[in-house]
C-alpha cells in the first residue's frame, strides 16, 4: 500500500478517500490536511462523482490531531497557537465538508477521536462498524470541541448529552452512538464497506443535487423561525422544480419507469 497520507479511488460514480496513516491510527498531520482538503475539493468539482465515502485505513478511523506533528509548534518555542491550526485546517476542512455538492458517507472502522470523530460526524452518513468507537477527547487535554463539534454535538443529540460527552470525554461504543442517534447506523465490522459502497451506489443513482440541498435547508430550518423556514422551502423548491432531475423524476413516476438523475 501507498505510504501516501490520504489515497483516493473511484468506483463507478463514488470516490472513495481514505486516511492512511495506520501506524498513527490516521491522525491529522499538515500533511495530510495538504492531500485531504484538495482531494475533497476534487470530487466536488469533478462531474462523474455522485458520492463520496471517506474511511481510515487499518484499524482506526481517525484519532485526531497528532499532537508531535510539526504543525502543533515546539515546545521551546512556547506555547503553541492552537488556533491558528484550527482556521489554517479544521475550519477549511469542516465548510468543505459542510458543502459538498453530493452526499458523503463516513465508514468509521475504528476509533474516531477527537478532530478525527468530529470530522466523521460533519457526513451525511456514519456507518460504523460495531467495533467502532466515538471519543471527544478534547477535555482530557484542556481543549475544547473543535473540527465542527460544537456546532454538530448539540444539534445531533441535544445539549445534555453534547456537554455529557464533550465535557467528560468517555468513550462511546458504535452501537450506543447509534441508539441516541449521533449516527445514522451500526453495522458488523466485516460488512462495513460493502454497506458504505451499496449506500453510495443507492444515493449515486439518486437526484445528488436535491440531496445536497436536502442537507442545506435543514441545517439552516435551526436557526429560523417557522414562516422563514417555509420562506426558504419555498424559495429551495423553486430552484429544484426548475431543473431536469424533477421533470425527469416526475415523467418516469408517470409512466412507471426507472427514473435516470443527472443534476449535481
Amino acid at each position: 500500500m501507498s505510504d501516501a497520507p490520504i489515497l483516493v479511488s473511484t468506483q463507478g460514480p463514488t470516490r472513495v478517500i481514505t486516511l492512511n496513516r495506520p501506524a498513527a491510527l490516521n491522525s491529522f498531520t499538515a500533511a495530510m490536511h495538504a492531500q485531504l482538503l484538495p482531494a475533497l475539493d476534487a470530487a466536488a468539482a469533478d462531474p462523474a462523482v455522485r458520492a463520496v465515502v471517506v474511511t481510515g485505513a487499518g484499524r482506526g478511523f481517525c484519532a485526531g490531531q497528532d499532537l508531535n506533528d510539526a504543525d502543533m509548534g515546539n515546545a521551546t518555542d512556547g506555547p503553541p497557537d492552537v488556533g491558528a491550526v484550527i482556521e489554517r485546517h479544521y475550519r477549511p476542512l469542516a465548510l468543505r465538508m459542510h458543502s459538498m455538492p453530493v452526499p458523503v458517507i463516513a465508514a468509521v472502522n475504528g476509533v474516531a477521536a477527537g478532530a478525527g470523530a468530529n470530522f466523521a460526524l460533519l457526513a451525511d452518513f456514519v456507518l460504523a462498524a460495531r467495533g467502532a468507537s466515538f471519543i471527544q477527547a478534547f477535555s482530557k487535554i484542556g481543549l475544547v470541541p473543535d473540527c465542527g463539534g460544537t456546532w454538530l454535538l448539540p444539534r445531533l443529540v441535544g445539549r445534555a448529552r453534547a456537554l455529557g460527552l464533550a465535557m467528560s470525554g468517555d468513550k462511546l461504543p458504535a452501537e450506543e452512538a447509534e441508539r441516541i442517534g449521533l449516527i445514522w447506523r451500526c453495522v458488523d465490522d466485516a460488512a462495513l464497506m460493502d454497506e458504505a459502497h451499496a449506500l453510495a451506489a443507492r444515493l449515486a443513482a439518486m437526484p445528488v443535487h436535491a440531496i445536497a440541498q436536502t442537507r442545506r435547508v435543514i441545517d439552516a430550518s435551526g436557526d429560523l423561525s417557522l414562516p422563514d423556514a417555509l420562506t426558504l422551502e419555498a424559495d429551495t423548491q423553486r430552484e429544484l422544480g426548475r431543473r431536469h432531475d424533477f421533470a425527469e423524476g416526475v415523467a418516469a413516476f408517470l409512466a412507471k419507469r426507472a427514473p435516470t438523475f443527472t443534476d449535481r
